[in-house]
């Protein structure tokens, strides 16, 4: 039987990508159960028969180009992990800005409504509740498969009492009701956009990735229903893609949104844009 060691070597060279070290390292640990600095403290173990095949079960799929997060079931998102599965989008780091411009409308010490439209594994909802202990949440989403997986994240880190998931097509789900903050990471990508035969997008839902030809299609149903479920003052808030801040904006602007706002990732990628409704719901109907 290999070793610790040998195993990882052999894995580096199967995967052969730009991050073959952290992913080799990253299988065998959750495999093993045991930390990735475990790994490197006890190069000579030697796993069993069994964890020995589920790793190289994982390698293979991986090596066909498998997300790592389905392969575990888990991705780290924000100050948690989340579960995540093929029903979902995986969580990634840029969706931390939406979550970071959101906290910045949102007071301390006050009890707000928030929605988040589809929520997919629940990391923005979740996070939101979190971080606002007097906020409450509701998480939607059309997907029956994503909002298992948000419903289960939600009941493990505790949060049943403050975020409520409802399965529906952006505000279909909201009933009619009202919020002071309106978030969402929206399908964004057109129907031939290339990065959909690329890496981890392969396997991701693609009712969560693509939205139209342009990929503007839900991020222009979500502007233009938001003003009747909006409190006067409310904000909406919505991830798109690198090369859309100036059509949201456009948008945003011409359904009557003011202090309009496209704010850039780590990467100095446009990734998020805000608006704020003046007017109340019941005023525009």
């Amino acid at each position: 039987m290999s070793d610790v060691r040998t195993l990882l070597a052999a894995a580096r060279q199967r995967l052969g990508c730009e991050d073959a070290v952290w992913e080799s390292e990253l299988l065998l640990s959750a495999v093993l159960g045991r930390p990735r600095s475990w790994l490197h403290a006890h190069p000579e173990a030697v796993p069993s028969a069994a964890q020995a095949t589920q790793f190289e079960d994982w390698l293979l799929r991986r090596a066909m180009g498998e997300p790592v997060a389905y392969l575990l079931g888990r991705r780290g998102f924000w100050t948690f992990e989340l579960d995540v599965g093929p029903g979902c989008l995986i969580p990634r780091p840029e969706t931390e800005l939406l979550l970071e411009e959101a906290l910045a409308r949102m007071p301390v010490d006050a009890a707000i409504e928030v929605a988040d439209l589809g929520t997919g594994s629940g990391a923005v909802a979740v996070a939101l509740a979190q971080e606002r202990p007097l906020a409450r949440v509701l998480a939607s989403d059309i997907s029956a498969e994503a909002l298992a997986l948000a419903r289960t994240n939600v009941r493990r880190l505790g949060l049943e009492a403050r975020v409520r998931c409802v399965q529906g097509d952006w505000y279909t789900a909201t009933a009619g009701a009202c919020f002071h903050l309106v978030v969402s990471n929206p399908p964004y990508l057109g129907e031939t956009d290339p990065h959909l035969a690329q890496g981890d997008l392969r396997f991701e839902p693609r009712q969560a990735l693509v939205s139209g030809a342009d990929g503007l299609e839900a991020l222009r149903t979500l502007i233009a229903g938001a003003p009747g479920h909006l409190h006067a003052g409310g904000w909406l808030l919505l991830e798109h893609g690198a090369d859309q801040g100036h059509a949201v904006c456009e948008l945003m602007v011409r359904n009557g949104f003011t202090e309009v706002e496209t704010m850039r990732d780590l990467q100095a990628l446009e990734r998020v844009t805000a608006g704020q409704w003046e007017r109340s719901a019941a005023h525009n109907e």
